[in-house]
């Protein structure tokens, strides 16, 4: 099958071969002509399948027909992150070129001015994530009303993040008679519920099993220590022959360390994660993709829907805490049908981690040896050297004889005797007077508040509110 055979404009099919394409994927080819029939869609696809373009495309052929108006978006797309946002943006106007359609792209990070003047002079196509749309929503900057297409794309993530409220609320505000779109990896239960209450008879299209492996790609994982993990992954880098390389990590404290010591090991290393601002994380994104920059460290923020031609490899520097993240991370390898190369490092405590993996992808991830054995089992030089070595250090038993053998002298302070002149250098304040003797009997409480007549005694009165005796 060819995209001319599933109903898309001569307009349209002239864009999709200019940039390169003639063959749809299993998604699109199903999607599409449903798409164009102004059915409700309900698509599970993994990562990396063509998922955008199967609704980007038949889009631009229906909003090709219509009339743009002030603040009322004709269509709108939901997506969970702005790098997801900003991808579909490249898809509409890639594919768009040769239609009069106009886009805006609503997502927090960047200054609202530009996007409420785009808002004014009227868009086709609206591409948001959740938190900005609502918040420009309850500034009364937009009206949803006159939106006939809705997308609702990688729901399962939309989940993860909190968004599902949002989304309600969202849908709540559109025309009830529209067109409703929704894409995602896995159908858990609360997504079940989303489309059966906002989707009218949708078709389900289903290319994969949920969260199944991408056969394009080889996956390994390497059994390293925490401290091993830095050298294994120098060792990786240099050895496997790789070109572009996206490093993910659970925290954005791990992202920023590691591309540091990546950029002092000589590596072209860039990072992105949550808390970097909009531009400068598109900064960071347009060097990898422009070449400027081999390696990318990035936090999960990057995980979906980043489309990078010819990463050869992905590492899961962290093993990810959630089994989806895993398809979703290694599939920015192995796209369009190219092949790549994954390696997980596990250390002991994540053993329940990869486990999880493993039961959700169906498959016993391969063990991989770096070369000269067990290396990354093991801390790197440097922090070796931190450290003295066994053969240094005095055993246990040697230090416990040592100490039986000459143990410490305990004589009573009354039985040393010291010179006056030693006293007098080892003692230049005055001691005090001795503790008085148990069986001694104790003063009156009256004499707490007379002055001392000798030197070194109690050498003032004690106020009566703190009720404590001198003695």
């Amino acid at each position: 099958m060819k995209f001319a055979d599933l109903g898309l404009s001569d307009e349209l099919l002239q864009s999709v071969l200019d940039a390169g394409y003639d063959t749809p994927t299993a998604i699109q080819a199903q999607a599409i002509p449903s798409v164009l029939m102004m059915r409700d869609i309900i698509g599970i696809a993994q990562t990396g399948t063509g998922k955008t373009a199967s609704f980007v495309l038949p889009m631009i052929d229906i909003l090709a027909h219509g009339r743009r108006r002030a603040l009322m978006p004709r269509s709108l797309i939901l997506e969970p992150t702005r790098e997801l946002a900003a991808q579909v943006a490249e898809n509409f106007e890639k594919y768009g070129k040769n239609h009069d359609l106009k886009m805006a792209l609503l997502i927090g990070g960047v200054q609202m001015g530009d996007q409420v003047k785009a808002l004014q002079d009227g868009v086709d196509v609206l591409i948001a994530t959740p938190g900005r749309l609502m918040d420009l929503f309850e500034r009364g900057k937009i009206m949803l009303n006159g939106c006939s297409l809705l997308v609702i794309d990688e729901a399962d993530r939309m989940l993860d993040m909190g968004f599902i409220p949002d989304i309600e609320t969202i849908c709540s505000k559109l025309p009830p008679q529209r067109q409703t779109l929704l894409f995602s990896a896995t159908m858990p239960p609360v997504i079940k519920k989303l489309a059966d209450k906002f989707l009218s008879n949708p078709k389900s299209i289903e290319v994969a099993r949920p969260a199944s492996n991408n056969t394009n790609i080889a996956q390994h994982k390497v059994h390293v220590t925490t401290r091993g993990k830095r050298e294994a992954l120098r060792q990786l880098l240099r050895t496997d022959n790789v070109s572009t390389a996206i490093i993910f990590a659970n925290r954005k404290t791990t992202v920023r360390e590691l591309a540091k010591s990546l950029q002092q090991s000589g590596f072209s290393a860039g990072e992105i994660h949550g808390d970097m601002d909009q531009n400068a994380r598109n900064a960071e994104l347009q060097k990898f993709k422009d070449g400027v920059i081999s390696v990318l460290v990035a936090s999960d923020v990057a995980a979906r829907g980043l489309d990078v031609k010819g990463v050869s490899h992905v590492f899961n520097y962290d093993t990810p805490w959630h089994p989806d993240d895993y398809v979703h991370r290694i599939g920015r390898t192995g796209r369009a049908g190219a092949s790549g190369r994954a390696f997980t490092f596990v250390t002991d405590e994540d053993a329940e981690a990869i486990a999880n993996v493993e039961k959700l992808t169906g498959m016993k991830i391969p063990v991989f040896t770096l070369d000269g054995g067990d290396a990354a089992a093991e801390a790197p030089a440097a922090e070796k050297r931190e450290r003295a070595p066994r053969t240094e250090r005095a055993p246990r038993a040697e230090k416990a004889s040592r100490r039986e053998r000459a143990p410490k002298a305990a004589a009573p302070v009354d039985e040393i005797e010291v010179s006056p002149e030693v006293a007098e250098e080892a003692a230049p304040v005055p001691a005090r007077a001795p503790r008085a003797r148990r069986d001694e009997p104790r003063p009156p409480k009256d004499v707490l508040t007379e002055l001392p007549s000798k030197p070194g005694e109690w050498n003032g009165p004690v106020p009566g509110f703190l009720g404590v005796s001198a003695l």
